[in-house]
């Protein structure tokens, strides 16, 4: 059990701690020579059961309020220390709202210097307590008299953190785990060493974490855990890891770094949170208030920002959007605190219920309503109350890192809710089946009827579909979702169409004699350079004018493409002049191919050439610069799977596929797809420069 002292300067708060442990807390030589404390001091006291209580004892003086607040955090059971000569003094009053703010449930009130207060005064100091405490977490607390200097009711203390200790429940270690760093030094021979409390979840030595924001990797070489050499640390534990990186030295760990399993690490600097402001604030917080917000051991300046209409009044509470200078390392359900910009007072503060608040649209009913179920405390029940609001579909790997959740419990959570997931990327997309049932029904029902109005058509057009359907999911997300439905048998996919699998397009008698003429001509080894219509024409003996308007209609069953005026290609040339392209890409440095080197693959001319690249250009299956291009690879699916491995220079394979994080300069707008095997023709043997 982790034990926090709080209350004004000079009221005992280090004697007490040294009276209960031999222990003085006060170690810099500064707070020897001031008799103040500074900076934070820590104890250790074993008791029965081979269990130790670890004590984390905080300044007192109003300008240390920062590093109390650092010490506060993770703390299990709180130590109000109120001198008994002095009374209810203002850092009393301060570290109780703390307290109170931080949801520290459990504690005791310690009349220290006992032996300076007659038993009237004593009487009268506990009054005036009992007054203080209602309605905070400590209303129900008992109060002790004590004396560091006598011994008085320091047996009674310990039994009481004893009983305490044993009536605790363990903290999960399941959790991934995050400790807040509140030191951070070198011992000779040693290392950097940082300390904190495990928020949650275990560390082990060896493990391999991140330190958060900054994303340093770093070892676990050895650690103490509540002043123990240690294997393993868990929630709950002061503990002090011997890191090991690259990168690791005390200049670049600081206080409030969180040092974190390298899946949680994603810092913020937009949380949305339940903010109370407390009762005795001057006046009530408006839109875009200045702040210092304080969170586990870090701090940092922040803006208010209203989503509600009107001003929070003191006493009220409301959402807000907290806006930060830099980001921090958080999860969700994290308590925090808000003092003024002057740090001379304590304002607030609650916990945070979406570390990823939105930049737009942050007032909305459906925004409400998604606050709403993130606020609850259950990871369960929050993410089965999101799954009903909108967009209907929601990123159960966020929301699981979020939460700090393992794998098993994000398994789990998932088995409970029923939920179907779509992959695409890093992302795990859930679904309520409810939802998934409506979805699938809409998208049957949708296709049918276009198939009955169009019964000459492959198939409605991917991205025209997804507009149409509700929960509205994200391109990349659809497109998994159709992959899905295609592996299930209920629809196909033909490049960017979309069609029921039973749907078969049939053409009229005298067009499907024609197409069986025209067909052969634009394969084989013309395919690259097939003729015009006008040459079709005359080698069938057909009217111009109907040949045109059948491969017009062959480009709408996507069986061909016109890919200049007249110059029609079949849909598996294109798709092969796709993967020759990629080909050529994935074979030149840097890339980038040339319309040349596209043309001595093709040998169909410099003309041609130019008009099959441009017409890629248009479809955005190439992004052109200058006389270069590049493929983008969230395209090469358009007319069809497509899948493209070339031998280097050196005789290894290398390969190209689609990746869902593709940016560049050059411009392009992902449309991410699946691919399958296509055979190419061999690529021409040349040394790279």
């Amino acid at each position: 059990m982790i034990i926090g002292t709080a209350g004004h300067v000079d009221h005992g708060k280090t004697a007490l701690v040294k009276a209960l442990t031999g222990v003085d807390g006060d170690r810099l030589k500064a707070e020897k020579a001031r008799g103040v404390t500074i900076e934070l001091g820590f104890a250790y006291l074993p008791i029965e059961g081979g269990r130790v209580l670890g004590f984390v004892d905080v300044p007192g003086h109003e300008r240390f309020v920062r590093t109390m607040l650092a010490g506060a955090t993770g703390i299990d059971f709180a130590l109000l220390v109120v001198a008994a000569d002095e009374g209810v003094k203002p850092q009393t009053l301060e570290h109780l709202a703390i307290l109170d703010l931080l949801g520290v449930g459990q504690g005791l009130v310690v009349l220290s210097k006992a032996d300076l207060a007659t038993p009237e005064r004593l009487a009268e100091v506990t009054a005036q307590l009992r007054s203080v405490v209602a309605g905070t977490v400590l209303e129900a607390a008992e109060a002790l008299p004590v004396s560091a200097v006598t011994g008085q009711g320091l047996g009674a203390l310990q039994a009481h953190l004893a009983a305490a200790a044993a009536a605790l429940a363990q903290r999960s270690a399941e959790p991934r785990f995050r400790l807040a760093v509140d030191r951070a030094f070198t011992l000779k021979g040693v290392g950097v060493v940082v300390t904190g409390t495990v928020l949650s979840g275990a560390v082990q030595v060896g493990d391999q974490l991140l330190l958060s924001p900054s994303g340093l990797p770093a070892r676990v070489r050895s650690l103490h855990a509540q002043n123990r050499p240690a294997e393993t640390g868990r929630a709950g534990d002061r503990c002090a890891l011997n890191l090991a990186g690259p990168d690791i030295s005390t200049a670049a760990v600081r206080r409030g770094d969180m040092v974190l399993d390298p899946a949680l690490h994603a810092p913020t600097d937009r949380i949305d949170a339940r903010l109370r402001l407390l009762a005795g604030e001057p006046k009530s917080v408006g839109q875009w208030f200045p702040v210092r917000l304080h969170h586990a051991a870090t701090e940092v300046g922040a803006r208010i920002v209203l989503l509600g209409d009107n001003p929070i009044e003191p006493g009220g509470e409301a959402d807000v959007q907290l806006v930060l200078d830099r980001p921090i390392a958080a999860a969700l359900q994290d308590r925090f605190v808000l003092r003024d910009v002057s740090a001379q007072r304590t304002i607030g503060g609650g916990r945070f219920i979406d570390l990823r608040g939105p930049l737009r649209r942050r007032r909305t009913p459906e925004r409400r309503r998604q606050l709403a179920a993130l606020a609850l405390a259950d990871p369960t029940a929050a993410f089965a109350a999101l799954l009903d609001a909108a967009p209907y579909a929601w990123d159960l790997t966020a929301f699981a890192r979020d939460h700090a959740l393992s794998a098993a419990q994000t398994q789990r959570l998932a088995t409970q809710s029923g939920v179907v997931q779509l992959r695409s990327g890093g992302a795990s997309i859930a679904i309520s089946p409810e939802r998934w049932r409506g979805f699938t029904v809409s998208l049957g029902e949708r296709l049918a009827a276009y198939h009955r109005d169009n019964p000459d058509l492959q198939g409605l057009g991917r991205e025209k579909l997804r507009l149409q359907l509700q929960p509205r999911l994200s391109p990349a997300v659809f497109v998994a979702a159709l992959q899905r439905l295609a592996g299930a048998g209920e629809l196909a996919l033909d490049g960017a169409f979309v069609r029921l699998a039973s749907h078969r397009v049939r053409l009229a008698a005298g067009d499907e004699a024609a197409w069986s003429l025209i067909a052969p001509r634009l394969s084989g080894q013309e395919r690259f350079r097939p003729p015009r219509v006008r040459d079709l024409a005359e080698a069938t003996g057909r009217p111009e004018r109907d040949v045109r308007r059948l491969l017009k209609l062959a480009g709408r069953l996507g069986w061909a493409d016109e890919v200049a005026p007249d110059h029609f290609f079949l849909r598996a040339t294109v798709r092969e002049m796709v993967a020759i392209s990629a080909q050529e890409a994935a074979s030149a440095d840097g890339g980038a191919f040339t319309a040349a080197q596209f043309r001595d693959r093709m040998d169909n001319g410099r003309k041609v050439a130019i008009q099959v690249l441009e017409f890629f250009d248009r479809h955005g299956v190439t992004l052109r610069k200058g006389d270069l291009r590049r493929i983008n690879p969230h395209r090469l699916d358009l007319f069809g799977p497509v899948v493209v491995s070339s031998a280097d220079a050196d005789g290894g394979e290398s390969s190209l596929v689609g990746r869902s994080d593709f940016k560049s300069e050059w411009g392009s707008e992902p449309v991410p797809g699946g691919f399958d095997s296509h055979s190419l023709p061999p690529s021409p043997s040349r040394s790279r420069p």
